[in-house]
């Protein structure tokens, strides 16, 4: 009777106790996050629950399998001994990984609620994230290093490995020569401050917003869904326009080609009742010049601004497409022609005093404030 109550005993009670514990810690740190809300913390630390429990309950089992006395279990104690060591190990790894993303994730979360600067939030969480990567990598190389030693031998083949560790690093450093590269480019895009995750970026022709920043690579959502990767030693090696670098506030351009009768004070005054009606536009600078001229048309340009790229997207289609629906409506003859009869001779000594192929406007309302809108450049 007694060796079957026993080792009922020693695992029953180890769940028991883990099951009990882990409600216990769950309770406190639900009382602890109610009463401090302005940190969420304590909230995130609810999440190492699981990996807690099976920390106690490897510990428990480590500590008193050997109270079963049986001949199943003694013969077999060593091995099981040596399992429960290595979860016990890898769920440590596992808790001191929880413990630690709740606190640096916890820390981010305040700071970004605190800071109304949306660059700087980038950058931290960019940096955050970089962070979590290594931690959880150098968790997982230690816990592996640490299951190894546990295997009998591992000290005479650790001594060997660091007998030859010169030429093994040499071999290893010309082997992994772009990998490292990687790495340390993914160091200095995090603490450098070149690419945040959230900018808006051109790389190689392609307009999109980075996604995601490894030690490795780097991941771009297109404007059509698409992801493009990129090793991270692209970033510091090549140029690309990075649209969201020294804030997020963009000017954008929008070109007419049109006719040389095209009424250009009209279209100022059109594109400022545009830009009126605009939720896109920020109200900070607008303006419209005839930028070039060729002998069949003109070029017209429209300058609008906007607080981020999509919106300047937006604003740049809006413009554009009310622009030429009101010019096709009301102003056709500005569009430009290309002329399909041969052109007439003028009289011995006289020009025309205008093209009579096309009509002359009438005359053109003057400004409010007599100044055009003509931008710079």
């Amino acid at each position: 009777m007694e060796n079957v109550l026993r080792p009922l005993t020693v695992v029953g009670g180890s769940v028991v106790l883990t099951l009990f514990v882990g409600w216990a810690v769950d309770r406190l740190l639900r009382r602890v996050d109610d009463r401090h809300p302005e940190t969420p913390l304590w909230g995130m630390l609810r999440r190492c629950r699981l990996p807690l429990q099976v920390v106690l309950l490897g510990g428990l089992l480590r500590a008193s399998y050997g109270e079963i006395h049986q001949p199943l279990v003694r013969e077999r104690s060593a091995g099981i001994g040596h399992i429960l060591s290595l979860v016990l190990i890898g769920a440590s790894a596992w808790l001191v990984t929880r413990i630690v993303s709740a606190a640096v994730e916890s820390t981010y979360a305040r700071y970004a609620s605190s800071t109304r600067d949306p660059a700087r939030v980038r950058r931290v969480r960019t940096q955050v994230t970089l962070i979590m990567r290594i931690v959880t990598a150098v968790v997982a190389v230690v816990a592996v290093a640490a299951m190894l030693l546990t295997f009998p031998g591992m000290e005479k083949v650790g001594t060997s490995m660091l007998a030859s560790a010169g030429i093994i690093g040499i071999v290893a450093g010309v082997a992994a020569q772009s990998t490292l590269g990687n790495l340390f480019a993914g160091f200095q895009i995090a603490f450098g401050d070149m690419v945040r995750i959230g900018d808006t970026v051109v790389v190689d022709g392609e307009w999109g917003v980075v996604e995601e920043v490894t030690l490795t690579f780097l991941a771009v959502r297109t404007w059509d869904e698409r992801r493009i990767t990129m090793p991270v030693s692209y970033f510091t090696s090549k140029p690309f326009e990075n649209w969201s670098r020294g804030g997020a506030q963009m000017t954008g351009t929008v070109f007419f080609h049109l006719d040389h009768s095209a009424p250009v004070a009209l279209m100022r005054e059109k594109l400022r009742e545009i830009l009126e009606d605009c939720s896109a536009w920020d109200r900070r600078d607008w303006s419209l010049a005839v930028t070039d001229t060729t002998p069949s048309t003109i070029q017209v340009r429209a300058v609008v601004t906007a607080k981020d790229a999509d919106d300047i997207w937006t604003a740049r289609c809006t413009v554009r497409e009310q622009m030429v629906a009101w010019l096709c409506e009301k102003h056709p003859y500005a569009l430009p022609r290309i002329a399909t009869s041969a052109a007439s001779l003028p009289p011995s000594g006289q020009w025309p005093a205008h093209s009579s192929s096309a009509p002359v406007p009438g005359p053109v309302p003057a400004q409010e404030d007599n100044t055009p809108r003509t931008g710079r450049g």
